[in-house]
């Protein structure tokens, strides 16, 4: 996977209304948005080209239900990775259609492995796989209260109080 240096890339209100707009339904037309922006179509493919180009929007996507496709067991697993065993290791996770995402993060774990499956035996036999790569500790969800998201903020994090 390649690597592109991110440089902070400074968006004004009219680009941060774009965005908002895009977050919230990516298939709106051009004219749309130019009409909720007071800007032109072409001003506004301008900027979303613009935001594209500087790695600001990575592209346009579908969100698929995965329970919709059967796959109603998604589980978090952390996994004991040598750095000698990268080598092997990452083009094997990549390689699995059922890792939603895959993470190196700090702490007792190396890596911090999303998954989704129909069943927790397909996720045993996985997990199974991946021990020959290290130990495994593994956490099954029950719910989401947060579904994943990715939105702008605009606003440093403030602490909420509780009454």
């Amino acid at each position: 996977m390649e690597k592109k240096e991110l440089i902070y890339y400074k968006l004004d209100e009219i680009d941060e209304k774009i965005l908002t707009i895009l977050q919230d339904n990516a298939r709106t037309s051009l004219k749309d948005i130019a009409a909720e922006v007071f800007m032109s179509p072409t001003a506004v493919g301008a900027r979303i080209d613009k935001m594209l180009e500087e790695g600001v929007l990575e592209g346009f996507t579908t969100r698929i239900n995965p329970e919709a496709m059967g796959h109603y067991i998604k589980a978090f697993i952390n996994l004991q990775v040598e750095p000698e065993q990268k080598a092997e290791f990452y083009p094997f996770i990549d390689s699995v259609l059922n890792v939603v995402e895959c993470n190196c993060v700090t702490g007792d774990f190396s890596m911090l492995i999303e998954v989704r499956f129909p069943t927790t035996a397909e996720l045993d036999s996985f997990i199974g796989e991946l021990q020959k790569f290290g130990k495994t500790k593994t956490q099954i969800v029950f719910s989401t209260c947060v579904k994943h998201r990715c939105k702008y903020w605009r606003e440093p994090y403030t602490v909420h109080k509780q009454e």
